[in-house]
């Protein structure tokens, strides 16, 4: 089974690097020209998007094809105050270079929407903003001309009070969304609520791919082993949603998300690193029938994390692990 590992959004070894500069709105409010606050807004984004560019060519450097784009590329993009404002014509020159680059070099990429984003909402104002993020997250990835491939990934959301009711409500929302939203959607259980089984149940029914956290499940769950659910798992990945835009000779693996509890008393919490042992045993577990995983690390010190990863696979490599460059491994079942 081939595995290739990425990490989210900062760099902890490249400096001066933030793909995540923002302006708060009170700040631009102080700026009495609003043309001159909306263009300050713009620089920011575009600084943004050059570091964004300068981490996908220090991936590259490192064999690192699995990166997870920052939401906050275009500071206020979805702010209520700000509806008459669009900045793609402004950045397009940095969006389309972003994108170039990714597809020259076959990169995976994808955006994980902040966790106000809920589509199992009761309430109208939270489900219209949720909708308005969505839209914002597709059209930064069609601004980079990334085709279906590039997900972005949520959560069910919350229970509010009944989690069947708030499930059914989720599912009513999804249908209820453009194509071109669904499309390229994935969810992903979570650490408090809809847990891996009643995820995969919703993602089963929509026809939509399920992104397994194994911190997640392992903090909540129904008592199930991962290995017993990851067939079902990984058959979401073969739905049109699944495989949108993707052919036969590149079709797309399914992708997990792993990090390792920051103590025994904040279980939830994400460590600076990841704990190889239980990854290595999840991933031999579902090697013989697996050909490919990519396993996005959700650790604190994110490319360090995966550095030493790597690191700590090397003494596996008798037994059953084969190191094929900075960031991928072959795992023999």
């Amino acid at each position: 089974m081939l595995v290739r590992f990425g990490y989210v959004a900062m760099s902890v070894t490249v400096a001066n690097a933030s793909p995540s500069r923002t302006m708060t709105y009170a700040s631009f409010r102080k700026l009495e020209d609003r043309a001159a606050a909306l263009r300050k807004a713009e620089r920011i984004a575009e600084e943004n998007l050059h570091n964004t560019l300068r981490l996908l060519k220090h991936n590259r450097a490192h064999d690192i094809q699995l990166y997870r784009f920052s939401s906050k590329l275009i500071p206020l993009a979805t702010h209520p105050e700000l509806n008459d404002w669009d900045p793609f014509p402004a950045l397009q020159k940095g969006f389309q270079s972003i994108g170039q680059y990714v597809n020259e070099h076959h990169m995976r990429v994808s955006f994980h929407p902040d966790h106000f984003t809920v589509l199992s909402t009761p309430r109208e104002d939270v489900l219209v903003k949720s909708v308005k993020d969505l839209e914002h997250h597709v059209r930064m990835l069609q601004a980079m001309g990334v085709d279906a491939r590039a997900k972005n990934n949520i959560h069910v959301g919350g229970a509010y009070g009944n989690k069947e009711i708030a499930g059914e409500r989720f599912i009513e929302n999804f249908k209820a969304l453009p194509e071109a939203i669904q499309k390229r959607m994935t969810l992903e259980n979570d650490d408090k609520t809809f847990n891996a089984v009643e995820t995969l149940q919703i993602s089963e029914r929509l026809g939509v791919p399920m992104v397994l956290d194994i911190h997640h499940q392992w903090v909540n769950n129904e008592g199930e082993s991962l290995d017993e659910l990851w067939p079902r798992i990984l058959k979401t990945w073969l739905t049109p949603y699944g495989q949108a835009d993707a052919t036969n000779e590149n079709p797309l693996p399914p992708k997990i998300h792993v990090s390792s509890p920051k103590s025994s008393s904040d279980i939830r919490g994400h460590a600076d690193y990841v704990e190889v042992k239980p990854l290595l045993a999840f991933l031999r577990a579902i090697a013989s029938y697996t050909e490919r995983i990519d396993v996005m690390l959700e650790a604190k010190q994110k490319d360090g994390a995966l550095f030493q990863l790597m690191k700590d696979l090397v003494p596996y490599t008798g037994e059953g692990v084969t190191i094929l460059n900075q960031a991928s491994v072959k795992i023999d079942p």
